[in-house]
């Protein structure tokens, strides 16, 4: 089933890629991705980020973006939390299709968070640094590509045919988990406003 999502994946994003190129239009001004936030949305998201993980400077903007537009927010370590902390910024935009019998219990909308050593390398493009990145990414755009949804507790293998996510790993699989917040309390999902909009962490 996993490595059946994962061909899935490939297949649909490269559609989505070759979708994107085709629809420019006259003036080369690339459209906006299938699935996105509202400016006041976007807005909410940014800030409850950083009240809910700390200050941040640094957002790595992603260049193409067919379907959502999937930023990784990066919070660095402070003498408190000595870790980075990265979010990503654009995945919730997209509603997940959760079982109808499931939905007063699931979000169907999710930002997908991550905590790494102080001394890891964010500036290599080396896979055993950028894997995080990559991981985030992927399990943002699952939920599109195979049309379906993910919660907590979920298990999301990350490579085909069980090779590790990198050399220096000896794992290709995650677990879903609430994220951890700067108090360290759970992450609860932010509220856009009373229409029941809702996204998890």
């Amino acid at each position: 089933m996993l490595i059946k999502r994962i061909f899935i994946t490939i297949f649909i994003l490269t559609a989505y890629f070759s979708q994107t190129y085709a629809q420019m239009n006259e003036d080369n001004k690339e459209v906006l991705p299938q699935y996105y936030y509202s400016e006041k949305e976007m807005d909410k998201v940014s800030a409850y980020i950083e009240q809910q993980y700390g200050a941040y400077d640094l957002v790595a903007h992603e260049v193409v973006s067919p379907d959502i537009h999937c930023d990784i927010v990066v919070i660095p370590p402070t003498e408190e939390q000595p870790y980075y902390k990265l979010v990503t910024m654009g995945a919730g935009a997209y509603k997940m299709d959760v079982p109808k019998g499931l939905r007063s219990y699931v979000c169907d909308r999710a930002e997908y968070v991550i905590f790494l050593p102080q001394n890891w390398n964010l500036e290599s493009d080396k896979e055993e640094d950028y894997w995080p990145i990559r991981m985030l990414k992927f399990i943002a755009r699952l939920p599109i590509a195979a049309e379906d949804w993910l919660c907590e507790g979920h298990d999301v293998q990350l490579t085909e045919e069980g090779s590790t996510v990198a050399d220096n790993m000896g794992f290709n699989s995650c677990v879903l988990m609430p994220s951890i917040g700067k108090d360290g309390q759970v992450v609860e999902p932010l509220k856009f406003g009373s229409g029941g909009k809702k996204v998890a962490f």
